[in-house]
């Protein structure tokens, strides 16, 4: 890996397009052997409030700016980001304790949500309206604009620290609204790395500012009025509460869930075992929309579980730099030991595990529990790491019925080629998609993304995102029309 005390200095954070001084210092460490990976800069609330400033009296010349000029910055982005591939790469593995081939995944799809905001860049949202509907309205008509609402906070989470950053500045960028960024405290390298590259492609002052800060902090940053919007992926307790504290802010809210796959008899069985044991046990299940429950048909031969059993069994926890490794360490002890938890509650309460189960440090055996049932967490809540539990169900209707009455929503996978079970499912189920033949692992970065119920508020997605990040401006035109 490059050096990267070099692209990212020693005890600094990046400020409106500089690096400056920061009064403390953080270490960061690897998730799979603690070795010191780099050392950042915490921003003080003098630091913070700078940053704001920044922002502040930037976002009325920057959302004026052309759009020619906003794409240019993200088309050279882009550039800077395909040239920073391996580097990137390996940094996530390092920094995040994500295997090597799925860190190389998120980069590609980093460069392409970034790719994808340049192109939404030159398309001004909005629409012409004729107002003569009503007698009132008779040589009226209406340009109704979307303006963007100010500049963004956005507080990342550690387990996608390049491409969910690339989801909260890809279209902040595009609509010419700065960004303050708050990353993840475990993965603030990959962001302050990400922050040299924008300065590169010629980002104008005050755009961007990535401050790893410490918790009274940030919450100064969630008060400030400056700020009027928040884009915020984490947990859903994090989350509403974000929300409570700032009612008049426009707040974004990706909280994840506990998905579920359900297989009917007529799926392609062999491709619903490989695509389920990756979104179950990928990046040991440090994924939002991870397969953490499978609901099986009574008519799915036992063999076909016993399959997606053993598959599980024969995964070991590899180096995240071993190109054949798919599950990786949890990103510390701390994590694992509370999965470690909830898997021995669900066997306390009668559920029993069929493969896996073993924790060492913070490295969690891919884990199968069968019996597991409402009012266990591994049913209720969201594990957030490498195990799946598995549901036999003899109506769908009946699966159906459990699965809505679930406090999330965020997406859920259908195997089945009957066209009236996916339309059944996709009316029952309150998720924010229904993904028909693959895992609810499933996403495209142009898609609009995020939850019902606790899962979250609003859409990600970058179209979807400069939508939520923008108000409706209306012209009325009287006089003007025939």
């Amino acid at each position: 890996m490059e050096n990267t005390s070099v692209l990212v200095p020693e005890g600094k954070v990046f400020l409106g397009g500089r690096w400056v001084d920061a009064p403390d210092t953080h270490t960061v460490r690897a998730p799979w052997d603690g070795a010191p990976l780099g050392v950042v800069g915490l921003a003080d609330h003098a630091l913070a409030e700078r940053a704001v400033t920044l922002a502040h009296e930037a976002f009325p010349r920057l959302w004026r700016q052309p759009a020619h000029a906003r794409r240019a910055v993200l088309d050279r982005l882009v550039l800077g980001l395909e040239g920073a591939r391996d580097e990137l790469a390996s940094l996530l593995a390092s920094e995040a304790g994500k295997p090597i081939t799925l860190a190389r995944v998120e980069v590609a799809r980093a460069i392409a949500t970034f790719r994808l905001s340049a192109e939404e860049s030159v398309r001004a949202p909005g629409e012409f309206l004729a107002l003569d509907g009503t007698p009132a309205g008779e040589g009226a008509g209406a340009v109704c604009a979307r303006v963007p609402t100010g500049p963004v906070l956005a507080i990342s989470p550690f387990h996608f620290p390049l491409n969910l950053v690339a989801h909260k500045l890809g279209p902040a960028f595009a609509l010419g609204a700065p960004v303050v960024l708050k990353p993840a405290p475990q993965t603030p390298l990959v962001a302050l790395r990400l922050a040299s590259l924008v300065a590169a492609a010629g980002a104008p002052e005050g755009l961007l500012s990535v401050l790893p800060c410490a918790l009274p902090v940030a919450r100064a940053l969630v008060d400030d009025p400056r700020l009027p919007v928040v884009s915020f992926t984490g947990s859903a307790a994090v989350g509403w509460g974000l929300r409570a504290q700032c009612p008049r802010k426009k707040v974004l809210l990706e909280l994840g869930g506990n998905a579920a796959a359900v297989v009917e008899p007529d799926a392609d069985l062999e491709h619903a075992l490989q695509r389920i044991t990756a979104g179950a046990f990928a990046y040991a299940g440090q994924v939002c929309i991870k397969v953490q429950q499978a609901y099986v048909h009574r008519d799915v031969p036992d063999a076909w579980v016993e399959a997606l059993t053993a598959k599980a069994g024969a995964l070991r926890v590899c180096a995240p730099e071993d190109p054949s490794g798919l599950l990786g360490p949890m990103i510390d002890e701390a994590a694992a030991v509370r999965v470690a938890r909830w898997v021995q509650e669900a066997v306390d309460g009668g559920a029993r595990v069929t493969a896996g189960g073993a924790r060492e440090g913070n490295r969690h055996e891919a884990t199968v529990v069968s019996g597991a049932r409402a009012g266990m967490k591994l049913v209720d809540e969201e594990v957030f790491g490498p195990v799946l539990t598995i549901h036999r169900y003899a109506h769908l209707d009946e699966a159906l019925e459990t699965l809505e009455a679930g406090r999330y929503g965020l997406q859920a996978g259908l195997f089945t080629h009957d066209l009236r079970k996916v339309t059944r499912c996709f009316w029952a189920l309150r998720v924010g998609a229904l993904v028909v033949n693959d895992a609810p692992t499933f996403r495209v970065d142009q898609m609009p993304y995020g939850g019902a119920k606790d899962s979250g508020a609003g859409r990600e997605g970058v179209r979807y995102a400069m939508e939520e990040f923008t108000d409706r401006r209306l012209l009325v035109l009287k006089g003007f029309l025939p």
